[in-house]
C-alpha cells in the first residue's frame, strides 16, 4: 500500500534496518555487554518453539540468570586464576544467533 501512495518500500526498509541496528548498538553499549543477554534470551527461547507470552517472559527470566550464571562461572575458571570478561562469553551466544536471525529473515 505504501508503494502505491510513491513511497520506495525498498529504501525505507533498508534505513529502517540500519536505524534500528544502530540503536541496539547503542543500547548495548550503554548497557554493557551483559544486557546483550536480555536482547538475545527471548529470541532464543521463541527458537524453541515457545510463542506464548505467559512461558516465554518466565522462561526468558530464568533462562537468562541461567546463562549469565554459567558464563560468570566458566569465564572466571577458563583461565583462573585471571578472569575472562563475561561479555567475552555472551557474545560469542549472542553473535551467531542474530546472524542466524538475520539470515532468517532475509531468506523469508
Amino acid at each position: 500500500m505504501a508503494g502505491s501512495l510513491g513511497i520506495r518500500t525498498d529504501l525505507l526498509h533498508l534505513a529502517i534496518y540500519v536505524i534500528a541496528s544502530l540503536l541496539t548498538a547503542t543500547a548495548v553499549t550503554q548497557a554493557g555487554s551483559i544486557g546483550f543477554v536480555g536482547l538475545v534470551v527471548p529470541h532464543l527461547i521463541r527458537l524453541l518453539g515457545y510463542h506464548d507470552h505467559r512461558i516465554l517472559l518466565p522462561a526468558a527470566a530464568l533462562l537468562g540468570a541461567s546463562l549469565l550464571l554459567l558464563a560468570d562461572t566458566v569465564a572466571r575458571t577458563l583461565l583462573a586464576p585471571q578472569q575472562l570478561p563475561v561479555g567475552i562469553l555472551t557474545a560469542f551466544i549472542g553473535v551467531p544467533l542474530f546472524l542466524y536471525l538475520l539470515y532468517r529473515g532475509a531468506r523469508q
